[in-house]
């Protein structure tokens, strides 16, 4: 067993095994390209029979459970996690345990807002102006110092919409402090960027510093969850370059190390502001799964191994499209028959389905990736299969 913590340099070779905090898609993707790889994988999970826990071995117990938490790093080479809310406290027992070349400093940042985007900030990199809030008179005096409208939002916690209101008017002000003041979390005003485009792009760092980004995504959401991610991004391709730019200042500037999602709001004046980095694994980096050289996948496990990052050369336009409970028997039928649809415009579909027992509405039940000629083609054909219209 491997002992040190996130500031030394190992290099893992296949045949490692590679320990994953979380057991969700993600982390199932992670392991397909890694046991290609040659590595072994195994899962700290509370969910029996997780997406995960289904192709790894899967330790069953909370993520804040000390002693499962050990039995990982006894058995694990490195360890990873799958998303960002994970314990800061059992990430910093793993760091002092095992080998966690991410460290638990990266993770304690972008748990919190507030830590996030100074951190960001000192990397050099621009964010929406912000304040933090600590009482409703504060909330009216930021409120009036950035101007309305605004994002109230919960420092901690929150994902696909979840913990955050957008205030368009003072009488907002006092119901939305109420709302989200009683979750316990502290809060943060952001300015509402006004944009043309939201963007990512997923940029990969190895504890060597060696850094790489893969191409500019551009991301339409619906109901506040990724709906497509649109690669070569419809902007410029000047502005693609700066964002990928920007993304690697971010890894470099956080000392990140494995994937890190940067996304980006892009104005009509051509400006670019980080709205939030992710950690890990990004659902807007799927579409490099058949599109590009390497996945976003086989990178991370490059990354945290400490191998040459591989090449990230975009081999198609390609659009990708989340599929969610309500679409998934639709999509399945559709992309288990022929379809003269995708035919006649040049598109190749690939199924990804993540394991999930249960299929709710607005759940993510897996994602399609659209290989096409053109990102136009591909748009049309998820159009006219009126699966996503609901």
């Amino acid at each position: 067993m491997n002992q040190g913590n996130g500031s030394q340099r190992k290099t893992l070779l296949p045949g490692s095994v590679i320990g994953v905090l979380g057991g969700g898609q993600l982390g199932r993707m992670m392991a397909l390209d890694g046991t290609k790889m040659g590595y072994r994988f195994i899962t700290l999970e509370p969910t029996p029979n997780s997406p995960l826990g289904q192709i790894a071995e899967q330790i069953i117990a909370s993520y804040d459970d000390v002693t499962a938490a050990e039995e990982l790093a006894s058995q694990a080479d490195v360890i990873t996690y799958e998303f960002e809310n994970v314990d800061a406290g059992v990430a910093k027992l793993l760091e002092e345990r095992s080998y966690v070349p991410q460290g638990s400093k990266l993770l304690y940042t972008t748990q919190h807002r507030l830590r996030e985007k100074a951190a960001i900030e000192a990397a050099g990199v621009p964010v929406a102006p912000y304040r933090k809030i600590t009482s409703l008179e504060s909330l009216k005096e930021a409120s009036a110092e950035l101007g309305l409208p605004c994002v109230l939002k919960t420092a901690t916690g929150g994902y696909d919409g979840k913990g955050q209101i957008v205030l368009r008017q003072e009488e907002q002000l006092e119901a939305a402090y109420a709302e989200l003041s009683s979750t316990g979390a502290e809060l943060v005003l952001e300015k509402f960027i006004s944009f043309t485009s939201e963007i990512s792009v997923i940029a990969a760092r190895t504890p060597e510093g060696e850094v790489k980004s893969f191409p500019t995504a551009e991301n339409i959401h619906v109901n506040n969850i990724l709906h497509l991610s649109i690669v070569p991004a419809r902007i410029p391709s000047e502005v693609q370059r700066r964002a990928c730019q920007l993304a690697e200042q971010v890894a470099k500037g956080l000392n990140a190390v494995g994937l890190l999602a940067v996304e980006m709001f892009l104005t009509e004046d051509g400006s670019l502001y980080v709205n939030e980095v992710a950690p890990r694994p990004h659902n807007s980096g799927h579409y490099t799964m058949e599109a590009c050289t390497t996945s976003q996948f086989e990178q991370h496990v490059r990354a945290i191994c400490n191998l040459p990052l591989g090449d990230t050369t975009l081999l198609s336009p390609v659009v990708m499209v989340n599929v969610l409970g309500q679409h998934l028997d639709e999509v399945i039928r559709r992309t288990t028959m022929y379809d003269p649809a995708a035919e006649s415009l040049g598109v190749v579909s690939k199924l990804h389905l993540y394991g999930k027992s249960d299929s709710k509405h607005n759940r993510k039940m897996g994602h399609v990736n659209l290989l096409c000629g053109s990102v136009e083609d591909a748009l049309a054909w998820v159009e006219q299969t009126n699966i996503w219209r609901h």
